[in-house]
């Protein structure tokens, strides 16, 4: 039953645990493929914590665009919206300390599909305005670096190139090249991850290309790190050298694809050095 004393006023610390752990419970059921109802989750919120529906479905919405930000996989149907109440980012805080594992599901095998049009989507638009990102957000995202959680999630970025690996030879066997199809290399696992890419495989005409895969559970533009080893490779062979951008993981894959000059595609900046004496 809806408190009409809450109306118009902010959520509780109480509160907000309660709908974040409730989320969480729903996007694992999501990434696990385990069924669930989103209208039964609303309804035992509303009559736990009195708030309305349009309410409760507004912070859904508010804990998506929190995890988009935090690149991890967020529940469709709720898409992230902004305004935030800055208290949400502590609730989030809280939860994702207490439960370290949520930051990092368990990669499960995906379905690949036959077709390029079924994964391949455009790039993320370089130039596109940006709604500011609140101070303490920044603060969160520093926590909980998507990047570096990425780089060193080894098993995510298997699972990443065992996907594209498979994508591939599917991609050229549906285009009559079975013969290419049988020739798709793992190079990452085969040679090591020296190569400067992850994949070797071919376009329809049988011409090679060298295919790095960066994979995230997060959105299209969760940043990603690039080796100078790689930043090497793609200028010393630019029409042969491109990035898969695996992008949403954990719940429905899509790739899109950035080749050299990078320069023009991605804003690239330094994060580490390497000292020596």
């Amino acid at each position: 039953m809806t408190d009409d004393s809450k109306r118009g006023t902010n959520w509780q610390g109480d509160e907000l645990d309660a709908i974040v752990a409730d989320y969480f419970s729903m996007l694992i059921a999501e990434i696990s493929g385990n069924a669930y109802v989103k209208s039964r989750h609303s309804a035992a919120l509303m009559a736990k914590i009195g708030r309305t529906h349009r309410s409760v479905e507004f912070k859904h919405q508010n804990i998506s665009a929190v995890l988009d930000e935090l690149g991890m996989p967020w529940i469709p149907g709720y898409k992230p919206k902004l305004n935030y109440q800055n208290a949400i980012f502590d609730a989030i805080d809280r939860y994702l300390s207490r439960h370290p594992g949520t930051l990092e599901p368990k990669p499960k095998p995906q379905v690949v599909p036959h077709e390029p049009a079924q994964v391949f989507v455009a790039p993320p638009n370089p130039g596109a305005p940006r709604e500011q990102i609140p101070a303490r957000l920044k603060r969160l995202i520093a926590k909980f670096d998507p990047v570096e959680r990425d780089h060193r999630n080894r098993s995510l970025g298997k699972a990443g190139e065992s996907f594209v690996v498979d994508f591939e030879k599917n991609r050229l066997r549906e285009a009559n090249r079975a013969d290419l199809a049988r020739e798709v290399r793992w190079t990452a696992v085969e040679e090591g991850d020296g190569a400067g890419y992850d994949v070797a495989s071919f376009n329809l005409e049988g011409g090679p290309c060298l295919i790095e895969v960066k994979t995230t559970n997060g959105s299209a533009r969760t940043p990603f790190f690039l080796t100078r080893n790689e930043f090497e490779v793609a200028r010393q062979m630019p029409t042969r050298w491109q990035i898969y951008r695996v992008h949403l993981f954990a719940t429905r894959p899509r790739i899109f694809t950035i080749a050299p000059p990078l320069e023009k595609c991605v804003n690239l900046s330094t994060e580490t050095w390497r000292a020596s004496f």
